[in-house]
């Protein structure tokens, strides 16, 4: 069907009332389909970002560490540094300014290449936990 030009704007209508602008009435239905679609994840990675970083917590031991530690010990971890903690920031924070917080850190023992490999083992589900346990132990240990 040929759409109509409105003679005051130079607009195109479409042909039938109803319809979106610039939506020719053969690809209705598949415009739907696609709103539709789009809704559906926009709603489902709104509920996923919602639930993300609670189960995390809960997974690297929350409530027993507090996530100032936990940021901690994934530090340590990651940069193969036990004494790694992490720092608090004033606003604004890097990226806004300053150096991010891991630059000129050279404990890392990933090996760098096209695809980084990490240097370290995967987390499991409250081992933060055991690890800050058995470092004070050590700690104790060492001191008495």
């Amino acid at each position: 069907m040929a759409s109509t030009t409105d003679t005051d704007t130079g607009d195109p209508r479409p042909s039938e009332p109803g319809l979106p602008l610039g939506t020719p009435p053969a690809f209705e239905g598949m415009h739907r389909k696609i709103r539709r679609v789009c809704y559906v994840l926009l709603f489902a990675l709104v509920i996923e970002g919602a639930l993300t970083f609670p189960l995390l917590a809960i997974w690297y031991g929350f409530p027993e560490l507090s996530p100032k530690e936990i940021c901690s010990e994934l530090q340590g971890v990651a940069y193969s540094d036990n004494d790694r903690e992490c720092a608090t920031h004033s606003f604004p924070q890097p990226p806004l300014r300053g150096p991010t917080e891991p630059e000129g850190q050279t404990t890392s023992e990933d090996e760098w290449g096209v695809q980084p490999t990490p240097g370290y083992d995967s987390v499991k589900f409250r081992e933060l936990i055991e690890k800050r346990d058995e470092r004070e132990r050590d700690d104790e240990d060492d001191a008495g």
